[in-house]
């Protein structure tokens, strides 16, 4: 019995948008098929024609070409088979390896967010490895939080080292890289193989010289991986780098259907496009499994200007953002969070008591010392007092510094803060605490397991806990001292 189809026949092709004679009962994100098995979605249905945003490249499709309704919106194959590989926005496999979609689900790309009485409380940690971050803006499973900042500032660094942190931690990760440059997607899969990431990490890649309908849909698609995951239960972290390249390549597809243009000539409904994929982030409830979807988006500024359209609008959106600035990027303070602009909404529920009590005076510390240091750097003559706080702000800053994939855990974190605000630092030169800290972690963790085991469970730091780290120090300094008056590597 012969199939009965729908079709139209393409008008015109150019910039990746076809437009479609026909189709009269098209509907609006209708998937749509042409002969050559090349895909579309219906973007703009006009009196006289439809206009189609391509996933593939326009010279793939030409006038007269036939272009049939499927009758379902875009969909995209999920599962763990998806783990450990490189796949494009439609799922299909980068890395050439095989992939049997048969045997796989499908979830459509774009789906409702999940209602509020559906969600729960944020109150679960989800650390990054980054003292910084899990100490003063720190992240919970559920959460979205932004990372913004101007190019090459270490947002993509931040990013991967998250993912990188998340092993053994029973966090499945998403990868989406949205208009990247495929040396630099190379260079971050290959650097997930070698950190063991990979196992538990699907990249979704739609590169800078991929169609602009697949840059678009790249976000979503990811997000439709993730929300299988989280619908079985398990916690998520998905990565969007970056929305602003996704901004504009939504911007572009716009112009070209002859959408009329707003402020910075991108469209009325730019807002639109990344609450509705943004809002899929939750934490379920456990009648719905208790999984969770962490989202942290990726949004660059040009000249640290944050007040700029797509910056506003994500910052708007997101539950708190990490800021990063140039000027302490070039400092050497990496990874180069501004404190002062940074902040989480989720604040302390996504944190230990322990670590909220600790990390609490760390802003006004580094407040009082960015102000301070701005006198002090005029030459003038500064109290002893003034030259105490400039002396612990710099060792704080010291503590505060991680080179790539230097990864702490948590418990890493609490014991220099605890010893910071001790001031049990304060006889050690500003230049070698950096190595001081390795070296006291290590010393730490390998000669009292015990009390590194017990600050890992217990809720709150006793002052007899206190004490032994204390001591601890005291007897690390002499070996120390020792060391570096025989000039021995430390």
């Amino acid at each position: 019995m012969p199939t009965i189809a729908e079709y139209g026949t393409v008008l015109s092709v150019a910039d990746g948008i076809a437009r479609v004679d026909g189709l009269p009962n098209c509907m609006n994100d209708e998937l749509l098929q042409f002969d050559n098995k090349n895909y579309g979605i219906a973007m703009n249905l006009q009196e006289d024609y439809v206009g189609v945003m391509l996933l593939c490249e326009s010279s793939e499709i030409k006038a007269g070409d036939i272009c049939y309704r499927t009758k379902e919106t875009m969909s995209v194959p999920c599962g763990s088979e998806l783990l450990g590989r490189v796949v494009d926005p439609l799922g299909r496999p980068l890395d050439g390896e095989p992939l049997n979609f048969d045997d796989m689900e499908h979830f459509p790309i774009e789906s409702p967010a999940p209602r509020i009485i559906d969600r729960d409380k944020v109150n679960r940690p989800l650390y990054t490895g980054i003292t910084a971050i899990d100490a003063m803006v720190p992240i919970g499973r559920g959460q979205r939080e932004l990372i913004v900042g101007d190019r090459q500032t270490g947002k993509t660094t931040i990013a991967i080292d998250t993912i990188i942190h998340q092993k053994d931690q029973n966090v499945k990760c998403i990868y989406v890289a949205i208009g990247q440059k495929l040396s630099t997607v190379k260079s971050i899969i290959e650097l997930l193989k070698r950190e063991g990431a990979m196992v538990y990490t699907t990249v979704v890649v739609a590169g800078a010289s991929d169609a602009a309908g697949q840059q678009y849909i790249a976000p979503y698609a990811g997000c439709a991986m993730a929300e299988y995951f989280m619908r079985q239960g398990d916690d998520v972290l998905i990565v969007y780098d970056d929305l602003t390249r996704h901004a504009q390549a939504y911007r572009a597809i716009s112009l070209l259907l002859r959408r009329p243009p707003g402020r910075e000539a991108f469209p009325g409904d730019i807002f639109y496009i990344h609450s509705r994929l943004l809002e899929r982030a939750a934490q379920m409830n456990e009648k719905l499994g208790g999984g969770s979807l962490t989202a942290i988006p990726i949004v660059e500024t040009q000249a640290g200007d944050i007040s700029a359209y797509v910056p506003t609008n994500v910052i708007s959106i997101t539950d708190g953002q990490i800021y990063l600035e140039t000027s302490l990027f070039f400092a050497g303070q990496r990874p180069a969070i501004n404190v002062g602009l940074s902040v989480s909404r989720v604040g302390g529920d996504a944190q230990t008591r322990a670590m909220r009590k600790t990390a609490g005076p760390l802003r006004v510390t580094l407040a009082q010392f960015r102000e301070k240091q701005s006198f002090a750097q005029f030459g003038s003559d500064v109290d002893e007092e003034t030259q105490q706080q400039l002396e612990r702000g710099q060792r704080l800053n010291q503590i505060l510094r991680q080179d790539p994939q230097e990864s702490r855990d948590s418990t890493a974190s609490l014991i220099l803060l605890t010893l910071s605000n001790l001031q049990a630092f304060k006889e050690i030169p500003v230049e070698d605490m950096r190595d001081f800290c390795r070296s006291l972690l290590k010393y730490f963790y390998q000669s009292q397991p015990g009390l590194w085991l017990e600050i890992s469970q217990v809720d709150v730091l006793t002052d007899e806990i206190k004490q032994r780290l204390t001591d601890g120090v005291a007897t690390f300094k002499l070996t120390w001292k020792r060391s570096e008056q025989s000039g021995t590597t430390r």
